[in-house]
């Protein structure tokens, strides 16, 4: 059976974003310039990455058969195009699911949290769900149904924006020993909860 994982990259100081929806260029160099090429779903789009890196991003995109985001995410990225860069099923929470993607591979839930990490189970099979950092971590936390988190810690200070788990306001949560994997401008971490 698989995990709900949240998951992103991160600086340093805690965010997954800069302020402004800045820093994206920061939090993901690492996928970019390395020496190792990791294929995404979307035609012609390659990252590359160290060796150390791409084994990690190799396994989790083998391990993750659904993936859950927010609408503000969906929104920014414009959908990916109509693809998210991983492939596989996406599951979007949304109180109003947009108007022409009725026909798209994207699912859309409205009925919370709760009924869309279920949606999103179903649709990944028996593997992993990935959870988006921020709102969606931070509910899905909230509501007792994530099993992992997963950290790409970035050494940059971002100086504010989005935190890895939104505005938090829960009571302290005591992860376990994390599987520590260090790599070139990037140190990729998974703590069970």
């Amino acid at each position: 059976m698989g995990e709900v994982v949240a998951g992103a990259s991160m600086s340093l100081d805690g965010f997954v974003a800069g302020p402004g929806e800045s820093g994206f260029d920061l939090l993901f160099g690492w996928m970019g310039g390395g020496t190792e090429e990791v294929q995404t779903a979307q035609s012609g789009r390659v990252l590359r990455m160290s060796p150390a890196s791409a084994k990690v991003l190799r396994a989790q995109l083998e391990s993750t058969g659904a993936i859950l985001v927010g609408r503000r995410l969906f929104d920014l990225t414009s959908g990916w195009g109509g693809m998210h860069p991983f492939g596989g099923p996406v599951v979007v929470l949304t109180h109003q699911p947009p108007a022409g993607w009725e026909d798209s591979p994207f699912t859309f839930v409205t009925e919370g949290i709760e009924a869309a990490v279920e949606r999103a189970k179903e649709l990944a099979d028996g593997r992993d769900v990935g959870v988006n950092a921020g709102e969606m971590a931070r509910q899905c936390l909230q509501a007792g149904l994530l099993d992992a988190v997963r950290i790409d810690l970035v050494p940059v200070l971002l100086g504010g924006g989005v935190p890895l788990f939104g505005e938090f306001g829960l009571d302290p949560v005591r992860l376990g020993t994390p599987d520590v994997t260090v790599s070139e401008g990037v140190t990729h971490l998974r703590y069970p909860i």
